[in-house]
C-alpha cells in the first residue's frame, strides 16, 4: 500500500524541495558562510551572502551593540514580519512574511483570499502547506 502512494510523496515532496529554491534560494557561488541579525540576535551560519552579511560573530555583536548601523532596529517589518539585514538591498534589510497572513516588501499587505480576483496572482508568502 505505502508503495503505490510513494510516487505521489516524492512528486509532492521534490516540488516542495523546487518552490523551496525557487523562492528563497540563491546560486551555489553566491552562499557564504558568516552571520546575520534576525529578530534582535546574531545568528550564524551559511546562506546567501546577500543575508549573511557579517563575517563574524563579534562584527555582527558590534551591530547588535550600535557599533554599526543595524537595519532592523527600527522593526521596518508590520504584522509580526520577521526582519534580515541584507548587505545588497537598498534599505538593507529584508521582511520574511512567511506564515502571518501578509505579504509585500515590509509584511504590509493582506493575503487574498482563495476565491477573490487577487488570488490568480497569489504571493508565495501567502502559500498555506
Amino acid at each position: 500500500m505505502l508503495h503505490s502512494k510513494s510516487p505521489i510523496y516524492f512528486t509532492a515532496l521534490l516540488f516542495l524541495s523546487l518552490l523551496y529554491f525557487a523562492c528563497d534560494g540563491c546560486e551555489q557561488d553566491e552562499l557564504v558562510r558568516g552571520c546575520r541579525i534576525s529578530q534582535g540576535r546574531c545568528l550564524c551560519g551559511v546562506g546567501c551572502d546577500t543575508e549573511y552579511r557579517y563575517s563574524s560573530r563579534d562584527e555582527c555583536r558590534d551591530a547588535l551593540k550600535g557599533r554599526s548601523q543595524d537595519a532592523c532596529s527600527m522593526n521596518p517589518c508590520h504584522n509580526d514580519g520577521a526582519c534580515i539585514q541584507t548587505a545588497s538591498s537598498y534599505a538593507n534589510f529584508k521582511c520574511k512574511c512567511e506564515g502571518t497572513g501578509f505579504y509585500g516588501p515590509k509584511c504590509q499587505y493582506p493575503c487574498p483570499s482563495s476565491g477573490s480576483a487577487a488570488a490568480k496572482n497569489f504571493p508565495y508568502e501567502c502559500i498555506e502547506i
